[in-house]
């Protein structure tokens, strides 16, 4: 076993704590604005995207305490596009599911062979990121041909 970088560790967590509390903003947002016939199926899907992306901040808060670490405060940066389409807000969460991915990932480098809890948390974490891009690329299926 190799020792944990906690510093780094510490970081990479924060900053999904701030990807997934923005994660809730986008999310409760985007339940707001979504119309149409298929809206109530929708909105229940983003609302519970909005309610794991909090329990998500939660987990990574209290892993950063259990390090010895402070949560962050901040959210990340959010961008409104005012494009509140179907088809446009689902392909913003699937760029939205894949830069926690993203850090996810860069997480597990930094954990693998270091913490077998760690590591065990961020594939967990990984493994529900990449299920969450697959539900929303079958989602993005009827809109566009091609590959999203």
């Amino acid at each position: 076993m190799k020792d944990l970088d906690q510093d780094k560790t510490i970081h990479l967590l924060n900053a999904i704590m701030e990807a997934e509390l923005a994660g809730v903003v986008r999310y409760t947002h985007y339940s707001l604005m979504v119309t149409g016939p298929n809206r109530i199926p929708i909105v229940q899907f983003l609302k519970a995207q909005a309610s794991e992306s909090l329990l998500h901040a939660q987990q990574a808060g209290e892993i950063i305490t259990g390090l010895d670490g402070h949560p962050s405060l901040r959210v990340a940066p959010l961008e409104e596009t005012f494009k509140h389409s179907i088809y446009d807000i689902l392909l913003e969460s699937l760029n939205h599911e894949k830069s926690a991915l993203d850090l996810y990932k860069d997480l597990l480098d930094v954990v693998t062979d270091a913490s077998v809890y760690l590591e065990e948390y961020v594939r967990g974490m990984i493994g529900q990121e990449e299920l969450h891009g697959m539900e929303l690329r079958k989602m993005l299926r009827d809109f566009s041909p091609t590959e999203v």
